[in-house]
């Protein structure tokens, strides 16, 4: 071997033995975050597939249960009520809001609005808010003998309405709730996907005879599909997901049962909540929230496949 073969060889091991400790340190930089990472995301996911075919209060041994938990959630009545109540909550409230979110944002991604940033952000406010306040002060508001909403009808001829007492009135005032919360929040994303539409677009509609209009339904429906359709998918998601909204307008010793009345506003994560830390049964809760997980991943993907098509 020669002595130029030797150095070339010398200095390949040495490149190598130098790259080793780069990549042993980028590992070691990254690694905080995946070692927490597999503690608090990783096990628990693994941790609670394992519970749902166990029985066990949080306390003592696991019974191993195979699928009884599963058999049992599928002739559950009061599952199959907390999705119902999901499904016609998403209809109440999801129409609206996304109507509404548009138009104001189309109305603030006009050129004639003057001082948009500070609309934008007063509209925006709710969703920063807290909600266990928003929603304790709405419960007031909404009292059946001394809120605001029945004193303002009362004072009008109008009867007063049972807000928390009934069925769908309950619904209704949960849906009141989640729209003040959540309109700002789906109309920045209206904008933000306004202004990647190129102007020029609207201004030819204009001018091949289109009025303001027929140019928003013709032009910028269309181009804001996909946006629309992303915001649609958060609100599936957290129609299915509710827990603050339905805890402060109907938790408490006043209104009776979490979810009440009649589990009129009973949602699947609300019903996770109670089996898990009110009846002390993990077991039987985390073969809800797989179950639950299923629903809203099917949900998710058939909303992809029929209203995310490109026509």
């Amino acid at each position: 071997m020669t002595t130029s073969t030797r150095v070339l060889t010398r200095m390949k091991r040495s490149w190598g033995e130098v790259k080793k400790k780069r990549w042993a340190y980028a590992y070691a930089f990254i690694s905080p975050f995946y070692i927490l990472f597999a503690i608090f995301s990783v096990y628990p996911i693994i941790f609670s597939i394992y519970l749902s075919f166990t029985k066990w209060k949080g306390m003592g041994p696991k019974v191993f249960v195979g699928l009884e938990n599963y058999r049992r959630l599928f002739g559950d009545p009061i599952f199959w009520q907390s999705i119902r109540n999901s499904v016609i909550i998403f209809f109440m409230y999801v129409p609206i809001m996304t109507l509404l979110a548009l138009i104001l944002a189309v109305i603030l991604n006009a050129k004639f609005v003057r001082f948009f940033q500070v609309f934008r952000t007063m509209i925006f406010i709710p969703y920063v808010t807290t909600m266990i306040a928003v929603g304790f002060v709405f419960r007031m508001m909404l009292n059946a003998k001394y809120g605001l909403f029945n004193t303002v009808l009362t004072s009008i001829g109008i009867p007063a309405v049972p807000w928390l007492e009934n069925v769908w009135w309950a619904r209704v005032s949960i849906s009141l709730l989640i729209i003040w919360a959540w309109l700002g929040y789906n109309m920045v994303i209206m904008q933000a996907g306004l202004q990647t539409i190129p102007k020029d677009l609207v201004e030819a509609a204009t001018i091949d005879g289109a009025n303001q209009v027929q140019a928003f339904f013709r032009i910028t429906v269309p181009l804001m599909r996909p946006i629309i359709l992303f915001s649609i998918i958060l609100s599936t998601i957290g129609s299915f997901g509710l827990f603050n909204e339905v805890y402060a307008l109907t938790a408490g010793k006043q209104l009776g049962q979490l979810g009440g009345p009649m589990y009129a506003t009973i949602t699947p994560v609300v019903y996770i909540y109670q089996q898990a830390f009110q009846s002390y049964k993990f077991g039987y809760a985390s073969a809800v929230s797989y179950v639950y997980f299923a629903i809203i991943f099917v949900l998710t993907l058939l909303q992809l496949r029929y209203f995310g098509r490109e026509d």
